[in-house]
């Protein structure tokens, strides 16, 4: 598993996922693993295909390099694991070195390819064969690739020539579909600001992190603590700052249905390829936990911070092809509102999401999005007459080998307005103190704003390329936290 050495890594081991959020329902409930995985047309292949469907799980360490070769309509060409390894990638050229490993040994030694016995036999590897790789030099998010033409032996294994290709010539017509968590400490991390701190847990009682941090197991949890920008002609003691955590336990949903469109093209004597369903999306549980106090400088378009960047790419093993998914998460908070209101709030929110993008022959690719929240306020007060409104969200991108398909944002927020009127009444000539009142009212309200996109390169499961980027949409919840009178 490759890390990226610009990013401040977080001690451990490999694996996925992000992302969140479109889509919102008040329904506390429905939060297990199974609830959150989509069908994805399992009605449509569940009778094409009487085989068994492939398993999907975290490729085991041993696995983080393992390759798969196909080779599309030859006899006994079927996906197989292989003891292939891609020695080198040049992702300007697209030339790969393919170089094998010996039985019982770590040194690589001639290339082969493999027969319809399943073995893997001396001599070089052929144009046509299908190469789907786990990271490897040079293609740090995994290769999947055709080799187009072989260029000759060198002294590290044969060089040949690749182009891109989908999913579809190695799954077939297969089935596939299974949810799997993300090690959290496969994140590489890159803190954008001094005060950031990321905690995880998995099991064996392994923890990083702050001492006395409690994060559940497999939960990666980000800390940040900051001062923003007071409003001008705001007092010294109303200074502004925003801190809190956000944390997330994250699943990869992965699933694919070949049978459906195996059947079709068999009833109508097309040539079409492709499955009949694909499901790509990241789901898991939420907790975050955030306070702002004092006047914030905001202006009425929000500002945005980032505050910590993280990445994986873990490893699918989906029978015997490793499937590597790209994971980027960036963490961030956003003010926006007049810079007049004073504020002291803190939030506590809890609950689960699922993003991501399904398709099926008669639909095509449509969004796939539910978050289920909900919150507590700890502490709440609103002075002066004003409004502000500040988000601690996270935006993440999942693909895969290297090509992006699901973007979302999910950006829970606190909402707080006043609005008032100060009077002075003095009686004419009366010679005594004034008369003032004072009144007005304000609330404090809780929310999330989701959004996101389908992208373009979602046709790297074999299915018809989308025209342009489907907005999964733009979805929005609120509620009221606290009101009061003055």
């Amino acid at each position: 598993m490759r890390k990226r050495p610009s990013r401040a890594l977080v001690p451990a081991l490999a694996a996925s996922a992000l992302f969140l959020a479109a889509g919102c329902s008040a329904d506390p409930g429905q939060s297990s693993a199974a609830a959150r995985t989509p069908d994805a047309g399992a009605s449509a292949t569940s009778t094409a295909n009487s085989d068994q469907p492939l398993a999907v799980a975290a490729a085991p360490a041993a696995a983080a390099t393992s390759t798969a070769v196909a080779r599309p309509g030859a006899a006994g060409g079927k996906a197989r694991k292989t003891s292939l390894k891609v020695k080198s990638y040049d992702s300007r050229t697209r030339r790969a070195v393919i170089s094998t490993v010996a039985k019982g040994t770590s040194s690589p030694s001639p290339t082969g390819t493999p027969t319809p016995a399943g073995t893997t036999a001396p001599g070089r590897t052929a144009v046509g064969d299908v190469i789907a790789s786990a990271p490897a030099p040079g293609a740090p998010d995994g290769l999947l690739a055709k080799v187009t033409k072989v260029i000759g032996e060198t002294a590290d294994g044969t060089e040949v020539q690749t182009a891109p290709t989908t999913l579809d010539t190695l799954l077939g017509g297969d089935d596939a579909k299974g949810t799997v968590p993300v090690d959290p400490a496969s994140f590489d991390v890159e803190r954008l600001l001094p005060d950031v701190k990321v905690s995880w847990a998995k099991t064996g009682d392994i923890h990083s992190g702050p001492e006395g941090t409690k994060v559940p197991l497999g939960s990666l949890r980000v800390d940040v603590a900051t001062k923003v920008a007071t409003a001008e002609g705001a007092p010294a003691s109303a200074d502004a700052s925003v801190s809190g955590f956000v944390q997330v336990k994250p699943e990869v949903d992965f699933s694919y249905g070949g049978g459906a469109s195996t059947a079709a093209t068999a009833s109508t004597g097309s040539t079409a390829s492709g499955p009949g369903a694909a499901y790509l999306g990241i789901s898991g549980d939420w907790t975050s936990q955030w306070a702002l106090k004092g006047r914030a400088g905001a202006t009425a378009k929000p500002v945005r911070l980032p505050f910590a960047k993280l990445h994986a790419d873990p490893v699918l093993q989906v029978g015997p092809i490793p499937v590597v998914v790209n994971l980027d998460l960036t963490c961030y908070f956003e003010i926006s509102g007049d810079g007049r209101v004073t504020v002291d709030v803190e939030q506590d929110l809890k609950g689960d999401f699922k993003a991501g993008g399904t398709f099926g022959t008669a639909a095509g690719w449509t969004p796939v999005n539910e978050s289920h929240m909900d919150s507590s306020p700890v502490r709440t007060s609103v002075t002066t007459a004003g409004s502000v409104k500040a988000a601690l969200g996270a935006q993440a991108t999942v693909g895969l080998y290297g090509a992006v398909g699901v973007t979302a944002d999910l950006a829970p927020y606190l909402r707080g307005e006043a609005a008032g009127t100060v009077t002075a009444t003095t009686p004419v000539g009366s010679g005594t103190k004034s008369d003032v009142a004072a009144s007005g009212s304000w609330a404090l309200y809780g929310g999330l704003d989701l959004s996101g996109t389908l992208q373009i390169q979602l046709a790297i499961f074999g299915t018809p390329v989308i025209q342009h980027a489907i907005p999964l949409g733009t979805l929005h919840r609120e509620w009221k936290l606290a009101d009061g009178k003055m």
